[in-house]
C-alpha cells in the first residue's frame, strides 16, 4: 500500500506540473487542428475519385483523423522525458537509485503522467471544436455505445502500451549514454507502423494482417477504429487481446533490460 501511495504522488505531481504549459498546449493544438484539416481534404481528393476501393468509409476515416490529432501527446514516440533522459547522462541516475521505490515504476508513472496531462490540454477542446464542423468533415459520434466504452478501454490500453514501448528507449540509454539515435529509431518504426502516418487498414492486405499483430498496432490504431466502428466484434476482442500481450511484454522486458543495464552502471566519482 505504501508503494502504491508513492507511486501515486509521482503521477499526481508530475500530472500537475504538466498541467502548467496552457500556453504550449495552445499552440500545439492549433498545428493539429490545421494538420488534421490538411490531413483529410488530401484523402478527400483520393476517395472522390473511387470511395469503394478504400478499406474504410470516408466519415470512418475523418474520426480516425481527428481523434489522432486529439490524442497526438498521449500516442507520439517524439514526447520523452526529459528529466529522465538528463538523469541517465548526466548522472543523477545515482540519486534516482538511492529513493526507496523501484527505478522502472517511478520512470514508468513520471512519463506516463506527462502524456496524460499534455493530452487532456489539448484533446478536449479540440475533441469538442471537431465535433461541431458540419459533415463529412467533423468528428462524427461513435458508432454505438458499445463502441464508445471499447473506445475508452482501448484507448487506456494503447497509451499504456505506447508508454511501455517509450521506457525502452531509457533503458536502452542507460547502456548508450546517448539517446538521440534510440529516439530517431524508435520514432521511425512508430509513426510508420502504427497507422500514425497511413492507417493500418490502408496497407496492402498482407501486410496489414501483420503488422496487426504488432506492438505498433497495440497503440493508437486499436481505439481509433474502435470508435468508428472499423473494429468490432472478435476483430475488436482480438485487438484488446493483443493490447494486454504486447503491455505484459514490453513491460517485462523493459524491466529485465533495466535490471542488466544498473548492474553496469557505473556513476562517475563513486
Amino acid at each position: 500500500m505504501n508503494k502504491l501511495k508513492k507511486y501515486g504522488a509521482i503521477l499526481r505531481i508530475r500530472f500537475n506540473a504538466g498541467i502548467q504549459y496552457r500556453a504550449a498546449a495552445l499552440a500545439g493544438m492549433a498545428t493539429q487542428f490545421a494538420w488534421g484539416f490538411f490531413s483529410i481534404t488530401l484523402y478527400q481528393a483520393f476517395y472522390r475519385g473511387n470511395p469503394q476501393a478504400f478499406p474504410m468509409t470516408f466519415q470512418a476515416l475523418v474520426s480516425y483523423m481527428w481523434l489522432r490529432q486529439a490524442f497526438f501527446s498521449l500516442f507520439s514516440t517524439w514526447n520523452t522525458e526529459g528529466q529522465i533522459l538528463n538523469a541517465i547522462t548526466d548522472g543523477g541516475i545515482a540519486y534516482e537509485l538511492a529513493r526507496p521505490i523501484g527505478i522502472y515504476p517511478m520512470w514508468f508513472m513520471r512519463h506516463f503522467s506527462a502524456r496524460i496531462s499534455a493530452t487532456l490540454l489539448r484533446a478536449i477542446p479540440l475533441l469538442i471544436v471537431t465535433a461541431f464542423i458540419p459533415a463529412p468533415y467533423g468528428l462524427s459520434l461513435p458508432a454505438n455505445p458499445a463502441a464508445f466504452v471499447g473506445f475508452l478501454v482501448t484507448l487506456l490500453l494503447g497509451a499504456l502500451v505506447t508508454a511501455a514501448y517509450m521506457m525502452l528507449i531509457y533503458v536502452i540509454t542507460v547502456f548508450t549514454m546517448q539517446p538521440q539515435g534510440v529516439r530517431m529509431a524508435f520514432n521511425a518504426f512508430s509513426e510508420l507502423l502504427s497507422g500514425s502516418l497511413i492507417p493500418i487498414p490502408f496497407f496492402p492486405p498482407a501486410l496489414a494482417r501483420i503488422l496487426e499483430l504488432t506492438p505498433f498496432a497495440a497503440m493508437s490504431n486499436v481505439p481509433y477504429r474502435v470508435y468508428s466502428g472499423d473494429l468490432a466484434g472478435a476483430a475488436a476482442w482480438q485487438a484488446v487481446g493483443l493490447q494486454v500481450f504486447w503491455l505484459i511484454a514490453l513491460v517485462a522486458l523493459g524491466a529485465i533490460l533495466l535490471r542488466q543495464a544498473l548492474r553496469r552502471t557505473v556513476i562517475q566519482g563513486g
